[in-house]
């Protein structure tokens, strides 16, 4: 996302009936590395935090990656957007103890169509460091499953999310985006190897740390790599099980200055909030005669940023990731925008018609109940082998039946003077184009100019008859 969203005049919106999708987004590359990791190591609270103390919020959607914050909202109503915001800058504010003028200048934010499209271009990657990266769509749909464990995603943004996911699979499939299978980690692993000398991992010794979903990932790249080590430290104590599943060897607190000892890359994705200092890492390497290289792509930092500064040792941050991400092609980026910007406009058109859908089920009941009522009455009356005359007669009933309230509501209407509702309305339900014009007589209507008398009836009958 670049820039600074422009808030949507609620005015444009219409009624303030139908509800509004809002995102807040904290770009990492403008956080400090402090606020950075409060918000990640609180994103699992901050949904239902926000869901208990605003009445202005009805479903919540946290998106936290390694290079993003983004919380999604539903409010009930436009009227209701400025509350919402500032409850959400609230909520941040008392979980992270971060002040509320620092978030405010955070942030930024986007409603409506624009969110969606915002999500979108998330889930295809198109607004990724790396960009066309396929982890991102992994986040979209891991966000949305946690939000719903927790109870904080309402049916609209449970919908919203899941066209994103597939958003993101038709960008995918149609485009060349992601056919060279770059990601942040990718490029990292491409750097690390130009700086260390090492254009094959299969003599590399590799300290992992973390465990979580995006851990795994890198873990199954340096696999598919033959990477020639894997350690795993997990500060949770998780390290166990993860190398069950994927391989590689467990490290305990007592094991891990030993292999980072031994280690020629370090990589951290923990985002626990716990740092390997450069006093640590200095201490560690005391002895080691071969240089080191620090990936750090935790958003809340893995590695003191000090570590830099220690001989022997080249770190690589998001940011150097993002300075040394490949351009994508024009035209890909082309056909994928066009891609986002067309699924986009498709899912706010089903929602928008979603607001009729209470009024159609009600307009099925009222038929139905009118159909099986007259039926019920001739099988009672015939039984099942009802003569055609008598279920002819029925089938007409039930016509009148159906017919009798908008007939009274056309003359209520044409007695207020607004016939061409009306007329405007059969148009709109059932295609009739009809166009109502005054007659020589009041109570007398032509259409297109002929009189809707029938031929032997008088208008003085026409009168008694009404």
């Amino acid at each position: 996302m670049s820039g600074t969203f422009q808030p949507v005049d609620p005015e444009s919106r219409g009624p303030d009936v139908s509800a509004v999708l809002l995102v807040l987004v904290a770009k990492y590359r403008d956080l400090d590395i402090e606020s950075a990791a409060r918000l990640h190591s609180v994103s699992s609270q901050l949904a239902p935090h926000l869901l208990a103390s605003s009445s202005a919020v009805s479903g919540s959607v946290v998106l936290s990656t390694c290079n993003r914050f983004e919380r999604y909202c539903e409010v009930p109503s436009a009227g209701d957007v400025d509350t919402a915001c500032s409850d959400a800058l609230d909520s941040v504010c008392l979980i992270t103890g971060l002040p509320v003028p620092q978030l405010a200048s955070l942030f930024e934010l986007a409603q409506g169509a624009s969110a969606t499209e915002h999500l979108f271009a998330v889930a295809a990657g198109l607004d990724s460091v790396v960009v066309g990266e396929r982890e991102v769509a992994g986040q979209v749909r891991r966000a949305l499953a946690e939000a719903q464990a927790s109870g904080t995603a309402s049916g609209r943004l449970i919908r919203l999310f899941q066209a994103a996911s597939r958003a993101g699979k038709d960008v995918g499939a149609q485009t060349p985006l992601s056919s060279a299978s770059r990601s942040i980690a990718s490029v990292a692993l491409e750097l690390a190897a130009d700086g260390s000398g090492h254009p094959s991992l299969a003599d590399v010794s590799v300290v992992l740390v973390g465990t979580g979903a995006y851990a795994a990932c890198v873990a199954e790249m340096l696999r598919s790599r033959r990477c020639a080590t894997t350690s795993v430290f997990s500060q949770s104590g998780r390290a166990d099980t993860f190398v069950a599943a994927r391989g590689g060897t467990a490290l305990t607190v007592r094991e891990l200055p030993a292999a980072i000892a031994r280690a020629d890359i370090i990589i951290g994705c923990s985002g626990t909030g716990t740092r390997i200092s450069a006093a640590q890492l200095l201490c560690w390497r005391e002895n080691a005669a071969h240089p080191l290289t620090v990936i750090d792509l935790a958003p809340s930092h893995d590695f003191d940023p000090q570590v830099a500064d220690l001989p022997g040792v080249h770190l690589i941050t998001l940011e150097s990731v993002r300075l040394a991400a490949p351009p994508a092609d024009a035209e890909a980026l082309r056909l994928a925008g066009a891609l986002v910007r067309q699924a986009a406009r498709r899912f706010e058109e089903q929602e928008a018609g979603r607001v009729v859908d209470t009024a159609i089920v009600a307009l099925r009941r009222h038929i139905h109940q009118i159909l099986d009522a007259e039926m019920e009455r001739v099988t009672k009356q015939h039984g099942c082998g009802a003569p055609s005359e008598d279920v002819n007669l029925a089938l007409r009933r039930i016509v009148r039946r159906l017919l009798h309230i908008p007939t009274v509501r056309a003359r209520e209407l044409a007695a207020a003077g607004r016939q061409d509702d009306y007329a405007a309305a059969l148009e709109a339900l059932f295609g009739l184009s009809i166009q109502l014009v005054s007659a020589r007589k009041p109570g007398i209507e032509t259409l297109s100019g002929q009189n809707l008398l029938p031929c032997h009836m008088t208008e003085t009958e026409a009168a008694r008859t009404a």
